[in-house]
């Protein structure tokens, strides 16, 4: 059965990567959602550096480094493990706006971008990452539509009652004969809502004054949680970008974990605090959540 012989109320099927299409005047849903991800994001970030008691204005000037840092990071880690299409087609791989980036590539960027930062700027890493990383995983959230609307990141062939309908030009060799996936993307998307949740959750529990939650434990639970869902998700994908028999995402996911239990672990088991690129003299105390001034 094709997605026009179902009714209209349970369809679901991209309309298109277009969002708005006028003459010379165009404008996808992936850079829209992209665009929109990363305006919320900045928002998002300097209202919790408000109620952390840190200068909102130094989040809006990171905002620029992980822009200029994540986006092409995120692009080129996808055309290195995707080399042997675009050495044919070297002309598609600026053409970003019609998919294919990778957040471990855009993570990967934001970390040297960010260390960078902190250094150039006398802050502790660890305090911006903990801001950046709420605002990360919602930004990840709604950027995966753009993977719905440009009928890509989907899953191995399914019936489920929340099936997807991908076009035959869209589907991967040998699926040819599929009509409805698992809709990843979504997975992911419900995923990172949650994780979401989990990080503003604690975020508020740490400014309590009894909390005490430590400099870093944010920014290291979401590598944890969003990894064990990465990690899961991506086992149904039919489009994982690959070294060898080896699925990338998955091991970087499995990386990804076992540095945040061993972050996680140094702080609370052992008690330690994170090294971070800037003195003591410089940045907020690394033990708490509360600092008692707020960054220049």
């Amino acid at each position: 059965m094709s997605p026009v012989d179902l009714p209209i109320a349970i369809q679901f099927t991209s309309p298109g990567p277009m969002l708005l299409d006028w003459g010379p005047f165009a404008i996808r849903w992936y850079g829209f959602l992209i665009a929109s991800a990363v305006l919320i994001g900045v928002t998002l970030a300097q209202w919790l550096a408000n109620r952390r008691g840190v200068n909102p204005d130094l989040l809006s000037d990171l905002a620029l480094w992980l822009v200029i840092a994540a986006i092409p990071s995120a692009r080129l880690y996808y055309v290195a493990f995707q080399w042997q299409e675009y050495a044919q087609h070297p002309d598609q791989i600026l053409a970003i706006w019609k998919g294919g980036i990778a957040i471990h590539g855009a993570i990967l960027g934001g970390l040297v971008a960010s260390l960078l930062f902190a250094r150039l700027r006398h802050v502790s890493f660890w305090q911006l990452a903990d801001l950046v990383a709420p605002s990360l995983i919602l930004g990840q959230a709604i950027g995966r539509w753009g993977n719905f609307f440009n009928s890509e990141a989907f899953g191995r062939p399914t019936d489920l009652p929340w099936k997807l309908y991908i076009p035959l030009n869209r589907r991967p060799a040998g699926y040819e004969g599929f009509e409805y996936f698992h809709p990843t993307f979504l997975y992911e998307s419900l995923w990172n809502v949650m994780v979401f949740s989990i990080l503003i959750a604690l975020f508020f529990w740490g400014l309590k004054a009894k909390a005490r939650l430590k400099v870093g434990t944010l920014f290291l639970v979401y590598l944890v949680a969003y990894s064990c869902g990465r990690l899961w998700i991506e086992g149904l994908r039919t489009d994982s970008l690959m070294l060898g028999p080896l699925r990338i995402a998955q091991v970087v996911s499995l990386t990804q974990i076992a540095i945040g239990l061993f972050g996680l672990a140094w702080l609370y088991v052992f008690h330690r605090s994170l090294p971070d690129v800037a003195t003591a003299q410089k940045h907020q105390t690394s033990d708490t959540s509360q600092p008692s001034n707020r960054t220049p």
